[in-house]
């Protein structure tokens, strides 16, 4: 049988990590098989309209959507036809996701992949891991877009940072209730009313009892959240307030204080590149709850990632373009390395995917209910600073022409490729949200915060305007005067300048000129 390589499948081990043997031959699994849309040239005017700022057209709702842009059931067909000839089943298949999740054995997955899966140990945890590229049957070829879960090394990490308890005799810097940020940054008068908000998480969860107590202490109800449970992730808090039950409660706490009246629901998934995908496809394509914006606060560098995942995530992010859904996406949180220790610039990702609205950090303070100043935030190397740059994969989008990013040494020089972020906010632990985290009161900033307050932010101008204001990158650049633009800064080897720049994007927001300007005219509805 003839076989091809899956393009843009290649993995390598990560990086410090030793093999310790091959995968137990029995060990059972989950794959996510992603193949292609039915009207792919249709779909891409449709979002090549988006993207050059055309909101002429209604955004689709999910039942259009599945009806002109989900899988063909032949191509479907063709994968349950090659799973069953390896001895796989088939666990779920959603047309509209284009996805089929196959189960079966290590030793089935090799065969049928033409790969070999190993056990390796990282400083991080061990690991299934593979090298080298997955094979298909040349029939399939074209129609297999990514398969992803094979590996199961932990694909993200959250972005946030709790802030270090000082001495007794030393005072504590300022910390803000989200309310206050909101207020400092001059949120319209909404509650997000009949809004929905998504969010992603790869683990941890949050204990209702806390959520009652933290928002009987804003003295606003606590909000309605629901938990989605995505390829067998839960609501399961690990009772470390430093683990990632800190990132679930802070983007619920954040969202939840500033649009009290809209539904949260928060998508559970595992910390895998098919979990991370699945969970993005699922709250994108969900019928029953409709979010209309979607807040992620995790993610890694664009080199942990394979070509395949970085297109599949950033075609879902197309597709919610097309329905009308923002996704907001945290910028990373160790400046412009974005953690990566080979002397390079990286940018993380999701949040460099051109239809992720990208969320950078900025240091913000605070006299009485007015901004007092606002810069990059860059606590060094082990505080914290906000991630930006220039992506290495995705290309230059049409609202970014002309824009030019500056270095540390102030030379400016036009975009190569997609620069992040696009907007930022408050993220300085020492400037940081007062939270509420098992049972603990805390002080947490980074990315990881800014991500649910521009949730929140949209979901307000969403009620306002009567429908969901969508993929806004084109009008956002286009209407720079409504944010406040940080001048002062640098994130390491990118400096804040005036207008966009790689540490803060476009600047932090002005809630009430931001609505004037969604509310102004945006089409269509998700549904």
């Amino acid at each position: 049988m003839a076989r091809i390589r899956l393009k843009g499948s290649e993995r390598k081990p990560l990086s410090g990590s030793r093999a310790t043997g091959p995968a137990d031959p029995s060990e059972q699994l989950q794959v996510s098989v992603l193949v292609r849309r039915s009207s792919e040239q249709s779909f891409k005017d449709r979002v090549g309209r988006l993207s050059g700022g055309d909101r002429s057209f209604a955004h689709l709702t999910r039942d259009e959507f599945a009806r002109h842009f989900s899988a063909a059931p032949a191509d479907i067909a063709a994968v349950k036809t090659f799973a069953a000839a390896h001895g796989l089943t088939v666990a779920q298949e959603h047309a509209g996701r284009r996805t089929v999740v196959l189960s079966g054995t290590v030793a089935q997955f090799e065969a049928a992949f033409g790969i070999k899966l190993q056990c390796y140990e990282h400083q991080s945890g061990s690991y299934r891991g593979r090298e080298g590229a997955i094979e298909l049957p040349a029939e399939l070829d074209g129609i297999v877009l990514a398969v992803v879960g094979l590996d199961n090394r932990p694909q993200a990490r959250p972005h946030f940072r709790v802030r270090p308890g000082r001495a007794p005799s030393l005072a504590q810097p300022a910390a803000f209730s989200p309310i206050q940020l909101a207020q400092l940054y001059g949120f319209p008068a909404a509650t997000g009313q009949d809004q929905c908000i998504g969010i992603i998480e790869l683990g941890g969860g949050f204990k209702p009892a806390d959520l009652q107590t933290y928002f009987n202490g804003l003295g606003v109800a606590a909000p309605a959240v629901i938990a989605v449970p995505v390829d067998g992730g839960a609501n399961a808090p690990t009772g470390d307030a430093n683990g990632p039950d800190g990132e679930v409660m802070l983007d619920i706490e954040v969202i939840g204080a500033v649009a009290p009246r809209a539904k949260i629901v928060v998508y559970f998934a595992p910390n895998t590149d098919a979990g991370f995908l699945d969970a993005v496809t699922t709250a994108i394509h969900d019928t029953t709850h409709k979010p209309s914006v979607i807040s992620i606060s995790w993610g890694s560098a664009e080199s942990t990632w394979t070509q395949q995942s970085l297109t599949a995530m950033d075609d879902a992010f197309q597709a919610a373009a097309t329905l009308g859904i923002t996704i907001c996406c945290a910028s990373g949180d160790s400046g412009s390395s974005d953690g990566v220790n080979d002397g390079a610039d990286h940018v993380d990702f999701p949040a460099s995917s051109p239809f992720a609205l990208g969320c950078g950090g900025t240091s913000l303070t605070a006299s009485n209910t007015a901004i007092k100043s606002e810069v990059v935030w860059n606590n060094g190397a082990e505080g914290g600073a906000g991630g930006g740059g220039v992506s290495s994969f995705f290309p230059v989008q049409t609202w970014q022409s002309g824009v030019k990013v500056t270095d540390a040494a102030g030379k400016a020089t036009p975009l190569s490729k997609r620069g992040v972020p696009d907007v930022s906010g408050d993220a300085d632990p020492n400037t940081g949200y007062d939270v509420r985290i098992d049972g603990t009161d805390a002080v947490i900033g980074g990315t990881s915060a800014v991500a649910p307050l521009w949730s929140g932010l949209l979901a307000l101008i969403n009620q306002l305007a009567g429908k969901p204001v969508g993929y806004i990158h084109p009008q956002l650049y286009r209407n720079p005067q409504a944010l406040r633009d940080i001048t002062q800064g640098n994130n390491g080897d990118f400096s804040a300048s005036k207008g966009w720049d790689a540490c803060t994007g476009l600047g932090s927001p002005n809630g009430q000129k931001l609505a004037g300007v969604f509310t102004a005219g945006s089409g269509g509805s998700a549904s």
